[in-house]
């Protein structure tokens, strides 16, 4: 996916629950026949932890004869996080990946120096109707490691670690929770878990990570007695120790991890610990000095702005 400029969100009232810091309440953006609610970055707040953007894609309806199509686009400084909810699509990049990603799975592609992708819905689900539903997230990269090799990596759900009971769901996407760590390679301290809450449930969290927020995807959830209303990014004050409460059915995300080894620059898909960096990308993409994607010829210029 890839990041259009300008676009932020607003912080919401955390009222009187003193565990939360910030609620970040998404923009809704249209990105070419799909929508997104653009979570991070947001004026109240750039990142947590290493996660320097976060967009929920759909629930999007797609009639037969139509589907997903992100066009070949570049990124540096930066690994992509694909995770679906509903749905499927064909990832392919510049260093020869080629891979479908279903609902559970997670999709690693490190950009690091340079990389170039596609995301599109296969030619045999075009033929019927299909929802597609899920998460875009971005890691910056520590800045020792903003220019290793290009890479990609692919986890299917089985190979994810799942903690259940007392009415709790949740499974490892990346990095360690509670005691459990996900097989995705990734470069810096992180935490990132798909939750499900059933009615009555609920979920402490400790502080053994330096920043942590937690996205409402469905269902009402309360934080130490406030309720919050799905839709929300809820980032918890630091050393904080809420308890997540759901009265009916919730699901959410729960992501964080050490704080970032200084400020990163985002200008359209790249990131960067460097404005120089940037301007290079920038004049490498558009004299297509980046490696293309085996088999796609399509090209996106330059968006206009900043």
């Amino acid at each position: 996916m890839s990041w259009q400029p300008a676009a932020t969100a607003d912080a919401g009232d955390v009222g009187s629950c003193a565990a939360v810091e910030t609620v970040i309440v998404p923009r809704a953006r249209d990105l070419g026949g799909f929508s997104v609610r653009r979570v991070l970055p947001a004026i109240a707040r750039r990142m947590v932890g290493p996660f320097v953007f976060l967009d929920q894609m759909g629930p999007v309806d797609f009639p037969a004869g139509t589907g997903i199509d992100v066009r070949p686009h570049p990124h540096i400084g930066l690994a992509t996080v694909t995770y679906l909810f509903a749905g499927s699509m064909v990832h392919r990049d510049s260093v020869g990946s080629v891979q479908t990603i279903a609902p559970g799975d997670v999709n690693w592609m490190t950009a690091g120096s340079g990389i170039v992708h596609s995301e599109r819905s296969d030619g045999e689900r075009r033929q019927r109707p299909q929802t597609v539903s899920g998460i875009q997230i971005w890691v910056a990269l520590p800045a020792r490691d903003e220019e290793t090799a290009p890479h990609f990596a692919h986890h299917p759900a089985a190979s994810l670690p799942v903690i259940a009971g007392e009415g709790k769901t949740l499974r490892v996407v990346a990095g360690s929770i509670f005691g459990r760590t996900a097989p995705v390679a990734t470069l810096s301290e992180l935490f990132y878990a798909d939750v499900t809450l059933a009615p009555g449930a609920s979920l402490p969290l400790d502080a053994d990570h330096e920043e942590r927020a937690a996205y409402l995807l469905e269902g009402t959830v309360a934080v130490d007695g406030q309720s919050f209303a799905p839709g929300r990014l809820l980032v918890f004050a630091p050393r904080a120790r809420p308890t997540l409460s759901a009265a009916g059915p919730a699901h959410l995300l729960l992501l964080g991890g050490a704080k970032l080894d200084g400020p990163r620059h985002i200008w359209w898909n790249f990131v960067s610990s460097r404005r120089e960096r940037i301007e290079q990308a920038k004049d490498d993409w558009k004299h297509r000095r980046f490696a293309p994607i085996p088999g796609e010829t399509e090209f996106i210029p330059l968006p206009d702005g900043p």
